[in-house]
């Protein structure tokens, strides 16, 4: 509260069931998902950008994650963007979050040979023996990532899929191939700094003719029941493996949002609100 004004509530994605609707197209007791608050009940005054829940036969904090903005967001962006072909390299930095974990399946799918990087040796081992990457490694425990990058692309890297930034960034660009992409879908590393860091390389882009393209989930909400059509069928067939970090209780959130900072979560970082 400022000056005896309450703050509006934090939000974020979350999952809901409707308990009063005028809006025609949501009914009482339908499950949708969208930018709810951090709060037992929420007022939704844009219900326009909310999706409703038709598929019930998986988990819904599912629609959090892989079947929500997450998911949407490794789908369109890796094949958009990245235009992934059968036998190319790619490369995923903070590999073992909501978007990376998925990121890295749709690779390996694509018939890619996939690395990723991660921050500790139990998300190094979730991704080679869950996920199915080729290899990982713990960046912290690389003192030069431009060497690290050529002991696992020693040709280059055709895709990089683009979560972390800032000394991240600039090794890769060192190990691009000519013509490679690179998928500018977050850059983590940067978020809490005062002074964010610069990026040495970019010259890189120039001579080895890099197309670097940012991206934003929203543009492609459009095309979502597409996505559910490609990627439900593969989650029901075992195809596609998803790890979620769950919290218990709406006290228990600013606690799991920080964590997500430090690295501690592994996978979707979820808070519990409450139980249907």
């Amino acid at each position: 509260m400022i000056n005896g004004v309450p703050l509006p509530p934090i939000t974020g994605n979350g999952v809901a069931k409707v308990v009063h609707s005028t809006h025609p197209n949501f009914n009482k007791g339908d499950l949708v998902w969208g930018i709810t608050g951090w709060e037992e009940y929420s007022l939704i005054k844009s219900p326009e950008t909310f999706f409703k829940i038709q598929h019930t036969d998986v988990p819904l904090s599912y629609y959090i994650g892989i079947l929500g903005l997450p998911g949407a967001t490794a789908y369109f962006c890796f094949y958009e963007v990245c235009s992934p072909k059968k036998g190319e390299t790619v490369f995923v930095s903070a590999a073992s979050g909501a978007v990376g974990q998925i990121v890295g399946q749709f690779a390996k799918l694509s018939g890619c040979y996939v690395v990723g990087s991660a921050g500790s040796k139990e998300k190094v081992d979730l991704l080679k023996n869950k996920f199915g990457f080729d290899d990982a490694f713990n960046y912290k425990e690389e003192p030069d990532l431009d060497v690290a990058l050529k002991r696992y692309f020693r040709d280059g890297i055709d895709n990089y899929f683009e979560n972390v930034g800032g000394k991240m960034l600039d090794a890769v660009l060192l190990n691009m191939k000519i013509r490679g992409r690179i998928a500018a879908c977050g850059m983590i590393s940067q978020y809490n700094l005062e002074q964010p860091e610069g990026v040495h390389n970019l010259f890189c882009l120039t001579t080895k003719r890099i197309r670097m393209e940012g991206f934003n989930v929203f543009d492609y909400y459009h095309n979502y029941s597409k996505f559910l059509e490609v990627v439900l069928p593969k989650i029901k067939e075992g195809k596609i493996t998803y790890i979620e970090d769950i919290t218990e209780g709406l006290e228990s959130a600013p606690a799991a949002l920080i964590g997500i900072f430090s690295g501690r979560n592994v996978g979707k970082q979820l808070v519990v609100v409450a139980h249907e």
